[in-house]
């Protein structure tokens, strides 16, 4: 594999800071230095150092976080905007990246790992991991646009979308709640959905991903998933 990519398998940093590191003449392979991000190293064979100190595979962390209103789903914004690593500010954890998205608008469960083969496996659209969201709209949702949603509608670039399940939770007089499922995880899924068949979303929350629930925890909290979790999420 590539040698940033060998680097973000070891959990030290992402890709592209991998890159970055490799430029910088921060790295070496087997004793010499290497400032080639294409070079193409074995980790099981290759000594890899970062700053003269071998490169060895930091422990395995799993998180899981409420993400809060505001923040986008990077570690860095080009327009400075706020992310989620500020709920991680101050934290003794190895690099981790999130599992999946929730873009800026959007709340509820994220997930952090180090272990990018978890994550990849828990992500492919292949493996039909259910999503759940709580979705408030203004309007009152009926039988006929819950039915329109799993359906299916085209949205604005002509884009055929739908959802796995969608029901509705309660309703007010102008508005209502609506629990939506999702097997996979466009860009945007279901704001698309819902523009499509022009409902305003006044709020967007994810509330589970497999078996592992969102809970009690508080916004912009996070905490370690136990082992029970790690090992249900991998069967999912």
């Amino acid at each position: 594999m590539s040698l940033p990519r060998a680097l973000s398998k070891l959990g030290l940093c992402s890709r592209s800071q991998g890159e970055a590191l490799v430029l910088a003449g921060r790295v070496r392979v087997n004793g010499r230095p290497q400032r080639d991000p294409g070079y193409r190293v074995d980790p099981a064979r290759d000594l890899i150092e970062l700053d003269g100190e071998a490169a060895a595979a930091e422990r395995r962390v799993y998180l899981a976080l409420n993400k809060p209103r505001g923040l986008v789903t990077t570690r860095s914004d080009p327009q400075g905007r706020p992310t989620v690593y500020s709920c991680l500010e101050g934290a003794d954890l190895p690099f981790v990246s999130p599992v999946g998205r929730l873009d800026k608008a959007s709340e509820g469960l994220l997930l952090f790992t180090n272990d990018t083969r978890w994550a990849a496996r828990l992500t492919d659209p292949a493996s039909h991991v259910d999503k759940v969201y709580h979705v408030r709209v203004g309007a009152v949702a009926d039988d006929g646009l819950l039915l329109r949603m799993e359906e299916g509608v085209e949205d604005a670039q002509g884009e055929a979308l739908s959802v796995k399940r969608a029901r509705l939770l309660r309703h007010g007089e102008r508005n209502s709640w609506i629990e939506v499922v999702l097997d996979e995880g466009r860009n945007r899924h279901i704001r698309r959905v819902l523009d499509a068949l022009g409902l305003e979303i006044l709020r967007l929350v994810r509330v589970s991903i497999g078996p592992l629930v969102l809970g009690d925890l508080a916004k912009g909290a996070w905490r370690h998933l136990t082992r029970d979790e790690i090992r249900d999420l991998s069967r999912a």
